[in-house]
């Protein structure tokens, strides 16, 4: 399977999602440094989300096709 041609790769936001948290529990951190990192996890989260949500409407296209290419007529009128 391919992948668009996108500079967001799911795996890696995950796993830099998951270390800001970490971060941010040991609360080690100043008020500077967690707000920042504060607003990269939302950031990453809202992609995240993007991302599922537009990979449940594919999985819910090919259901709601049975899997199969729905093919329509080729319109010459245009031309």
């Amino acid at each position: 399977m391919s992948k668009k041609k996108t500079d967001f790769d799911f795996e890696k936001a995950l796993v830099e999602l998951e270390r800001l948290v970490e971060k941010m529990e040991q609360g080690e951190l100043g008020l500077e440094e967690s707000l920042k990192h504060f607003e990269r996890g939302i950031a990453l989260t809202r992609t995240c989300q993007k991302a599922l949500t537009e990979a449940e409407q594919k999985v819910q296209i090919l259901l709601d096709n049975n899997g199969e290419q729905q093919l329509s007529p080729f319109n010459t009128e245009n031309e």
